[in-house]
């Protein structure tokens, strides 16, 4: 037999899904089996895996050592590891009990796209493991993630859950858009004055790109971009942009669609203007970053201006000097 009481990262879940990353090897019907015939109890008493788990509940698991360790990965397997999750100088933008947001640099994946990557949320466990906001038995049943995604060179503000509650509460709030999420870039030509961007996107799935129309199609999703010119400067424009729906690629290829590429995209930018910050300023992504959040509390958070961002205004000073 054993018990485990519930602690406050594993409150608020469902009793079935805890004993699935408690037992991570068991499949479900065996977990269901052994709470209809009370193998698996809560608070000493039967259940069906649908109640919501309290702080301080406890499960207790009349089942054999054998069994357990047959459907329980160890702690200090291949998964679990120093290494999996390094440490890292994080910049730390905003912390708080249950949330945590920082600057991700360039280069750097959000989550993993393959099992053996390293993500900013490996390194957000690490730097939580190392700061001792959380402990490595805490990761059996609950696991730290980020809730915001950006694409591998876009920079910025990224957000993360610390907690069960604080992921909860920021999946909500991404999800019913309570959360002001506004974006910089550098954008060719010039746009002069505010504007609300109302259109669909559709994406192609084969080529990894998004085409935006004025009417639906059949696959399209509607999509809403809010753009506020900052600084104009010789045929340039330094845009604030807000994101009211949140899409793949949906800003770099909105101010495309308008005939205002975001400098550096290789994906929907101008090839010529490309080359030109390329060789002259080592630009070789789309300049791009996430500048800003702002959650319900009224706490805004800001990311710094990237030091690629620094080098290219220079070049467009550098030309306009001429």
């Amino acid at each position: 037999m054993l018990q485990y009481q519930i602690r406050e990262n594993e409150a608020g879940q469902r009793l079935d899904k805890y004993l699935k990353k408690l037992l991570n090897q068991a499949p479900g019907s065996f977990l269901y089996k052994m709470l209809r015939k009370k193998n698996i109890v809560l608070n000493e008493k039967k259940a069906d895996g649908r109640e919501k788990l309290k702080f301080g509940d406890t499960v207790t698991l009349f089942l054999s050592q054998e069994t357990i360790e047959k459907f329980q990965k160890p702690l200090g397997s291949e998964q679990d590891t120093t290494g999996k999750y390094p440490v890292t100088n994080l910049e730390i933008l905003y912390e708080s009990q249950d949330f945590l947001v920082i600057n991700k640099p360039a280069g750097m994946l959000s989550q993993k796209a393959k099992p053996d990557d390293i993500s900013a949320n490996e390194y957000i466990i690490g730097y939580l493991l190392d700061s001792k906001a959380i402990t490595r038995e805490e990761l059996a049943t609950f696991t730290p993630s980020v809730v915001n995604r950006l694409d591998r060179n876009t920079p910025g503000i990224l957000a993360a859950g610390k907690t069960l509650k604080g992921l909860q509460q920021m999946s909500y709030m991404l999800q019913q858009r309570k959360l002001g999420k506004y974006y910089g870039c550098l954008a060719l030509g010039e746009i002069q004055k505010e504007q609300t961007l109302r259109d669909w996107l559709k994406k192609d799935e084969k080529t990894n790109r998004v085409a935006v129309t004025k009417e639906a199609q059949e696959g399209s999703v509607p999509i809403c971009t809010v753009l506020r010119p900052q600084k104009i400067i010789s045929g340039f424009t330094l845009l604030e942009v807000q994101l009211i729906t949140g899409r793949s690629h949906q800003i770099r290829a909105h101010l495309a669609s308008l005939g205002h590429p975001i400098v550096g995209d290789p994906k929907y930018g101008n090839p010529d203007v490309n080359r030109r910050f390329r060789e002259r300023c080592q630009i070789h992504s789309q300049l791009l970053y996430a500048c800003q959040l702002e959650l319900p509390d009224q706490t805004v958070v800001k990311a710094p201006l990237p030091k690629s961002f620094q080098r290219a205004m220079k070049e467009i000073q550098r030309k306009e000097r001429i």
